[in-house]
């Protein structure tokens, strides 16, 4: 495979930071994974070019590499899985010398991949994460993307089995951290795939809370 990659008229940005990304993820992501997150980044990008959007594309990549470093187990601690993901790439990319505000744009980019509603009305750059990963999990946005284009991605970088992939690699983290699954889609995921699931429900935090009324 050509370094840097073309698909269409998108070229995956080429950089001694990008280059260790790569191989990062290659390293810690099995295959299905790591197919989620290149996807991540070409559908954002296409989106980011069709809708005019001035973003800087290395954060968008680097971003959308890194995203759910927090999914796997080298960089799994004790917070959510976005915010894990988001603390181990910004921890990278600084220990690398790449810069401060770049880097905070990566975490918040991470952190907020998951936030609909939040994430898609930030500045480019974070937007971008959450669009290009959702088109990937759930096919929003696919209307917005030539078949073509689709085709090409998925061609360089097949679902071997991602929907399953996915769930089960969610479900890993409601079951070793089930207090980050509280009102977030983790609890669906750790209901249909992990026996005897319980996480506090958002209605009883309410009744508990220490007032009378």
């Amino acid at each position: 495979m050509s370094i840097p990659i073309t698909i269409g008229e998108c070229t995956a940005p080429d950089s001694e930071f990008t280059r260790k990304a790569v191989s990062l993820v290659e390293r810690v992501h099995t295959t299905a994974m790591l197919g989620h997150v290149h996807r991540t980044w070409w559908f954002a990008e296409f989106l980011g070019k069709k809708r005019g959007l001035k973003y800087d594309r290395e954060i968008v990549y680097l971003a959308s590499l890194f995203h759910d470093l927090g999914l796997t187990e080298e960089y799994c601690a004790d917070n959510r899985f976005e915010v894990d993901g988001a603390d181990a790439a910004s921890r990278i990319l600084l220990a690398d010398g790449y810069a401060e505000m770049k880097a905070q744009l990566v975490w918040e980019g991470i952190a907020l991949h998951s936030s609909g509603g939040i994430a898609d009305r930030k500045r480019p750059e974070i937007a971008l994460i959450y669009f290009g990963a959702h088109v990937d999990v759930f096919g929003f946005s696919m209307d917005e993307i030539t078949p073509s284009f689709v085709d090409d991605v998925l061609q360089l970088y097949p679902r071997a089995g991602f929907k399953l992939a996915f769930q089960e690699a969610i479900a890993e983290v409601a079951r070793k951290k089930p207090h980050t699954a509280i009102g977030t889609g983790l609890a669906d995921v750790a209901r249909r795939h992990v026996h005897g699931f319980e996480c506090a429900n958002v209605c009883d935090l309410i009744d508990h809370a220490p007032f009378e009324s």
